[in-house]
């Protein structure tokens, strides 16, 4: 196939992926964004493939393809709601180890560790002889091409191999340690909600960066570039990652997540740059753009340095309370006295958490808007910026229970009519509503703006139990004087509640 066509795909392509990031900014037309990505991404592999050569790799790259799409279809079936961030966090690491292995393959593809001699092992058949000097003459021709590189360009292509496999691995195993902290299972310390807080972490870091730099000029210094430096600068790569993520708190990660996301679009930009592959190069770009822009508005939002977040200390101000320790009396309310409670309130705000998720109450929930709204009740949902446990988590799951868009608020839009409000329904979230973070300076997400849910003249909290939250943060909410619990599974306990009103 001539290049025409595959720079037009290709121009298509990225085309369909800046109208899917535009879909995507908007809850009515997110579906048309995602359907726009899919197929964006379909042409830009059709057009991809369209170029490989028939043979051996052929054949490989169509078996890998349909190994791959398995897989993707396998994980889409079976993944729940509640485990799509740490799902995102596993393929932000898929996208780094990409960028590592296209960084090496690029680096022995100059010919700079190709032998001189070619060995052929005694009692070798005649296709190993054939393969083997096939091979010796492939790695005679990548020198070669390298050879008629000039120093500029060849001296690029080191920086962008160099910078690309230090974005991969940065990016590889800080999403491990991010999936790890979001699942929750692992025993390891790195995994645990708390941050981890290594003496002179700092430091670390920015000796880290250091000594990269240093290796870089190794690496960029000798006439025949070295895979010494590129070696002990991917093993810093990785240990980087690992502490920048382990370094910050549970409550955080959402940004954390948006934060991975655009380092991941950085590595495969810069896999684009290695592989001289322009749409690899502007869907990078987008993604790590985006993903950056995302991070600075949640970041904003929270009261954080987004330059915090890429120096790994974020969330880390303070110590976490005891989980078990409790700074008050609650008061409880069972399922039917809330909807006694609800049938006499003229105006009622929603805030879903995590907890929403996990119990897979969304539908309940939406039913128990439509039985309000049918009452004359006025009904609202308060979304707070990292509700859930990835940006957009909590609209995603009112969207699939076809709650009403126009009624789904953020934090900035509601705060201030909760004083105006008769009863406020906490389902499932605890740091997004902790008043600590105002009251509080010492408090790990002191200074971080929540919904004012307190301000209520009544407010129900439904939780399985009193636990802290997975900040590890005690909430004073629970023992306000206008406060009242509702333990139970919440998808349960709102469907009681909706049969008795």
């Amino acid at each position: 196939m001539v290049a025409g066509p595959i720079h037009m795909a290709y121009i298509l392509a990225a085309l369909l992926f800046i109208a899917a990031l535009a879909g995507l900014s908007k809850q009515e037309t997110a579906k048309y964004g995602c359907l726009s990505g899919m197929f964006g991404m379909g042409i830009a592999l059709l057009a991809t493939f369209a170029q490989v050569e028939t043979g051996l790799g052929f054949g490989l790259i169509v078996v890998a393809m349909i190994i791959g799409a398995a897989i993707g279809i396998y994980v889409a079936q079976r993944v729940a709601m509640t485990q799509m961030p740490e799902m995102i966090a596993c393929l932000h690491s898929f996208v780094g180890l990409a960028a590592v292995l296209v960084g090496f393959n690029s680096y022995f593809e100059l010919g700079a560790v190709a032998s001189d001699a070619v060995s052929i092992p005694v009692g070798a058949s005649q296709a190993t002889i054939v393969a083997m000097m096939e091979a010796a003459e492939q790695a005679a021709a990548a020198a070669g091409h390298a050879a008629e590189m000039t120093s500029g360009e060849l001296n690029t292509h080191l920086i962008e191999i160099f910078i690309g496999i230090f974005i991969g691995a940065v990016t590889f195993t800080g999403s491990i340690v991010a999936y790890g902290k979001l699942n929750g299972t692992f025993k390891l310390r790195v995994f645990k909600s708390a941050p981890l807080m290594l003496p002179g972490g700092h430091y670390l870091n920015l000796a880290g960066i250091i000594v990269s730099v240093l290796l870089c000029v190794w690496f960029m210094a000798a006439d025949t570039p070295s895979i010494i430096p590129l070696v002990l600068m991917t093993l810093i790569a990785f240990a980087f990652g690992v502490h920048l993520v382990a370094a910050i708190g549970g409550a955080d990660m959402p940004v954390v997540i948006s934060m991975l996301n655009s380092y991941s679009g950085w590595a495969a930009a810069a896999s684009g740059f290695m592989l001289s592959n322009d749409l690899l190069i502007v869907t990078g770009a987008l993604v790590g753009s985006s993903g950056a822009i995302l991070s600075y508005i949640m970041c904003k939002a929270m009261n954080r340095s987004f330059i915090s977040v890429i120096a790994g200390g974020f969330g880390n101000e303070g110590a976490a309370a005891d989980s078990d320790e409790e700074i008050g009396e609650y008061h409880e309310l069972k399922a039917v006295e809330v909807a006694d409670l609800l049938k006499n309130s003229s105006s009622v705000i929603i805030a879903p958490g995590y907890g929403m998720a996990v119990s897979q109450a969304q539908a309940a929930v939406a039913s128990l808007t439509e039985k309000l709204q049918a009452r004359g009740t006025t009904v609202r949902f308060a979304i707070h910026p990292v509700a859930g446990r990835l940006p957009g988590h909590m609209n995603v799951l009112l969207a699939e229970a076809k709650v009403p868009y126009d009624i789904v608020l953020e934090m900035d839009e509601i705060n201030d009519d909760f004083e105006d409000t008769d009863t406020v329904l906490v389902i499932g979230a605890n740091d997004t509503v902790n008043p600590a973070a105002l009251e509080n300076p010492n408090s790990p997400i002191a200074g971080m703006p929540v919904l004012e849910v307190w301000k209520a003249r009544n407010v129900v909290i439904f939780k399985r139990s009193m636990n802290a939250g997975y900040a590890g943060v005690q909430n004073p909410l629970f023992f306000k004087d206008n406060s009242f619990m509702c333990f139970g599974d919440a998808k349960k306990t709102v469907e009681e509640i909706v049969s008795n009103i």
